[in-house]
């Protein structure tokens, strides 16, 4: 059953910290030595090849699952494709139809955009619902919501029960999204958690899949059923998600958060496939107490009025995610989102049939064209489950930025140049839909997973949560207004459209290049480092003494006089 007690909020006294001998756990002599060496610990875990995901089976498994969130979101694009251009959806809703409403590609943009708002909304909620109740209690009221939104749109007669439907889904769609990847990195080990995180962003790609085929072939069908069966359809895989829910481990980091140690060990034994005996178990164990412990001082430390007072002390929290030493993996994570988006992305999946409308394709080979994009995509995601462990994050986000630069680059060229006389001229309409074949190959082989991916990594335990909350909403609002936009521009600017989307990657390339840190191989709680907080030495030095205190050492805890001790704990940071 789903656990739904708040997480801990005040930190153990340090003379009080449960031992492995207060828990009843016998110590294993490696781990205290593998514990003090994260990097050691990392390596001895296993390698970052394909075999290696299989490893623990249960970490592949509810990493799947938990990536049906994702699925789901891609299901809605797939139908999206098609059903925009369905006559059978025209006449149901003429307000979405530029030929029958004057503000058709107003409303269309909002009809589409309102689930990307109701997203933005349901992430910023899931950082406080994950982090109080656990991840899996996210991801179970995520799925309800979206169940419901599923209902209102299949059911919908009217335009606006529809928009309110699509909003309510949003809010489900936003809170898995945001959830995955926390949970995803917290029960995954370092050495596959970025090829583990790619997994969401294929299951987007795979859900477009089958859901535009599925409603390629729903199109068929003379009444509203056409658009009606596949809005019911992507309910399926959040019933799954249900049900493998009750089986899903609670993540090892909120349960040591939340004060439940020896379950905390019993998760990460039975995730590694390894007796809880294991040094590397105990190690990894040893390394995920002592950072929430600390996390947790911090907290408590920086706003000692509001200890008692959860609500003003979350809302505290949620302030420190702005503040010095945080606010920079913030930043980070809401500018490769906001750059994911406005490279044009969302524009090219959701309107790919109007894009190829303007390089003078006619409307069957919009279609094919369009299917074809999609399986493009999903091909091109996968790829980097095979080398992003390997060469990094950065490397990938340049080479797939330049490209996709190019690429809008070209398309707004040859769309200036011909759209006069595409049929005089198909060579450079075959070259313009080349291009944006291009554009999606390489988007997913960078762009597309490691802006869901890096902002998992660099957040530390304790602010993980609301860090992946703040930049995926900031996604789903980049999102929404791309949606909004999108047909707007088309219309008005035309050719301007591909170009303005390709200025953007260009700028968002130099921004990469100098402001973007590589995360490879690092363990979750070394992300620090990277950041060079002024309170890094401070932070390493109080970790240091909890694993001893763990451990049960009080001579190395104790190593330097209690005097130097006192001054480490009096000079406790504002922000981790």
């Amino acid at each position: 059953m789903l656990n739904l007690t708040s997480k801990a909020t005040h930190p153990p006294d340090r003379a009080h910290i449960p031992t492995f001998e207060d828990l009843g756990v016998e110590l294993n002599p490696e781990a205290v030595e593998l514990a003090n060496d994260p990097a050691r610990l990392a390596n001895a875990i296993g390698g970052n090849g394909v075999k290696d995901l299989f490893a623990s089976p249960v970490v592949f498994i509810s990493s799947v699952a938990a990536c049906l969130g994702a699925l789901l979101f891609g299901m809605d694009l797939g139908i999206l494709q098609l059903t925009l251009t369905m006559p059978q959806f025209k006449n149901q809703f003429p307000q979405s139809d530029p030929d029958q409403d004057r503000h058709g590609n107003l409303n269309r943009g909002i009809m589409v955009g309102l689930l990307e708002l109701g997203a933005f909304f349901g992430a910023l909620a899931a950082g406080y619902v994950a982090d109080r109740f656990s991840r899996k209690t996210s991801i179970l009221i995520g799925s309800i919501w979206f169940i419901i939104g599923s209902i209102l749109q299949t059911a919908s007669y009217a335009f606006s029960m529809l928009v309110v439907g699509r909003f309510v889904g949003g809010i489900g769609v936003g809170m898995l999204s945001s959830t995955a990847p926390t949970y995803i990195s917290e029960l995954a080990p370092p050495n596959i958690r970025g090829a583990l995180l790619v997994l969401e962003v294929a299951c987007i790609s795979t859900g477009q899949v089958v859901m535009y085929y599925i409603t390629y072939g729903s199109r068929h069908i003379k009444n509203d059923w056409s658009f009606r069966a596949p809005f019911a359809l992507q309910m399926l895989p959040c019933v799954l998600l249900l049900a493998c829910l009750v089986k899903l481990p609670y993540s090892p980091r909120w349960l040591c958060q939340a004060g439940r140690d020896l379950e905390s060990l019993d998760t990460l034994s039975r995730l590694r496939g390894l007796p809880t005996s294991d040094a590397r178990v105990q190690a990894e164990w040893i390394q995920i107490r002592a950072q929430s412990i600390r996390n947790r001082e911090v907290l408590v430390n920086a706003h000692p009025k509001l200890e008692n007072s959860p609500f003003r002390l979350e809302l505290a929290a949620w302030i420190d995610m702005f503040k010095p030493g945080v606010i920079q993996r913030t930043y980070i994570g809401i500018m490769l989102q906001l750059c994911q988006q406005f490279m044009g992305i969302t524009a090219i999946l959701l309107y790919t049939p109007l894009l190829f409308g303007m390089l003078g394709m006619d409307y069957e080979m919009q279609l094919h064209l369009s299917g074809a994009i999609n399986l493009t995509q999903l091909l091109a995601i996968s790829l980097p489950i095979f080398y992003l462990d390997k060469v990094g994050r950065k490397p990938p986000l340049l080479l797939s930025g330049i490209c996709m630069a190019i690429s809008q680059y070209i398309v707004g060229a040859l769309v200036a140049r011909f759209s006069h006389d595409w049929p005089g001229n198909k060579m450079a309409a075959h070259a313009g839909v080349a291009f944006i074949y291009i554009y999606i190959l390489v988007y997913g082989c960078g762009w597309g997973p490691i802006p869901w991916a890096l902002p998992a990594e660099v957040h530390s335990s304790a602010r993980r949560a609301k860090g992946v909350a703040l930049t995926t909403c900031t996604n789903w609002f980049g999102t929404f207004i791309i949606g909004v936009i999108t047909p707007v521009m088309m219309d008005s600017i035309g050719y301007g459209t591909f170009l303005f989307f390709a200025s953007v990657a260009t700028l968002a390339q130099v921004w990469v290049f100098f402001c973007v840190p590589e995360t490879k191989g690092l363990t979750l709680e070394e992300m620090d480092k990277l950041f060079h907080s002024h309170s890094s030495v401070e932070d390493a030095q109080n970790v240091e003494q909890l694993i001893h205190m763990i451990c049960d050492d009080r001579h190395a805890s104790a190593n330097g006089s209690s005097d130097d001790l006192k001054g480490v704990e009096a000079r406790i940071e504002k922000v981790a």
